[in-house]
């Protein structure tokens, strides 16, 4: 196989360039903005000290044999001092990221059985992973024998790939760059890896990512880059340091990166309706009340357990019922800053304990997706069957 020149250590757009065409070789990502995303996250672990927090990216899928690992493995060979977490205790990634000179990238495979139904007591695993991405936090801990104990700060903040069944915790899943893997279909192809040969292809590639970040570190320290106009809050702090090591590349990354920034930022947020105290509010105003002033609470509940797809009918193993509904309600507000409560309601000549649409128009207005923009027409009548 033929390969072109390197390109000087400089040129970061050719030289990311490369990066991408170097997985392109033996990953198949869903969507081409994960390749951008890929690609600019494993320049952007070089440059770690340079943001006030790095993004954390996650390959899940609901079936293993979905390539997950695979990524891993190149991006293991492409980022600074990688060390693979599949089995690592708290205690050891506590250590391992407690100084800058030997910090690692860290890579866990399989994070589904920390995060996973099965995970056991992974506490401190969790609250690792979720306090490292931000710089300047450290895990607090008692280090000693005995009655001879001294708390001790443990630095936590680290770049980390992860790879896993299903889904994650939404503290992990906010913090990350997402990508849905998916099974190779027959007509996708990908060269073999073999790790004895292509190992040393992608160290290669990680010295000179290694060599150009140093060169532009003065282009991305402190640096804020214009994000899209629709991606703001929590993904706007996911996709900061991406764009800022695509605007210090040049070339076709600026563009390429905030096309993919906005792809995949909507792609984690179709079906997304957030916590299920979020899914409860967006399924109240668009499959109970919808349109309705108010009802009891047993009209409710009866819509909210006829919605095929949503969790109510069965919550841990029985449908949610009043004293579920109204406890999940109270942590919103109304518009007068008290709790959402049922309220009585006159009913056929009896009263009847229910809701109002307009308790729960604030909370909708803060907490809930934007309603869909064009409801379903009505089907249009049969044409009449002309007779014999």
């Amino acid at each position: 196989m033929t390969t072109k020149p390197p390109a000087h250590p400089t040129d970061g757009s050719a030289l990311l360039d490369e990066v991408e065409a170097f997985h392109r070789r033996f990953n198949v990502f869903p969507l081409e903005a994960a390749y951008v995303a890929v690609t600019l996250w494993n320049a952007h672990a070089h440059l770690l000290d340079s943001f006030d927090a790095t993004p954390r990216i996650a390959f899940l899928s609901p079936e293993p044999g979905s390539g997950k690992s695979r990524a891993l493995e190149i991006i293991e060979t492409l980022v600074p001092k990688p060390l693979v977490a599949a089995n690592a205790s708290a205690s050891v990634l506590f250590r391992a990221v407690s100084t800058l000179e030997t910090r690692p990238t860290i890579l866990f495979d399989e994070v589904d059985t920390v995060f996973g139904p099965k995970a056991g007591d992974n506490e401190p695993l969790r609250g690792f992973l979720n306090a490292g991405h931000r710089r300047g936090v450290g895990m607090w801990r008692c280090v000693g024998d005995g009655a001879n104990q001294q708390v001790q700060e443990f630095p936590s903040y680290c770049a980390v790939a992860m790879a896993g069944l299903g889904s994650l915790p939404d503290t992990i899943l906010t913090r990350s760059v997402i990508i849905r893997m998916r099974r190779r279909a027959r007509n996708e192809y990908v060269e073999p890896y073999r790790q004895r040969i292509h190992e040393k292809e992608g160290n290669a590639l990680r010295d000179r990512l290694s060599i150009w970040a140093e060169s532009v570190r003065h282009l991305v320290d402190g640096v804020f880059p214009a994000l899209p106009p629709e991606v703001t809050d929590r993904p706007a702090d996911v996709w900061e340091p991406l764009l800022a090591v695509a605007d210090a590349a040049g070339g076709a990354w600026p563009e390429r990166a905030r096309t993919a920034c906005v792809e995949l930022v909507n792609a984690a947020k179709v079906g997304d309706k957030g916590s299920i105290g979020i899914r409860l509010l967006t399924d109240l105003r668009d499959a109970v009340f919808n349109g309705i002033d108010r009802l009891p609470t047993v009209a409710v509940l009866d819509r909210l357990h006829s919605l095929d797809e949503a969790p109510w009918a069965d919550m841990s193993g029985k449908p949610l019922d009043a004293r579920g509904l109204a406890r999940m309600l109270r942590e919103y507000m109304t518009v007068d800053n008290t709790p959402v409560a049922a309220r009585n309601i006159k009913t056929g000549g009896s009263v009847m304990k229910g809701y109002y649409a307009a308790d729960l128009h604030d909370a909708w207005a803060r907490y809930c997706p934007p309603p869909p923009e064009s409801p379903l027409l009505p089907l249009p009548p049969l044409p009449r069957r002309s007779e014999a």
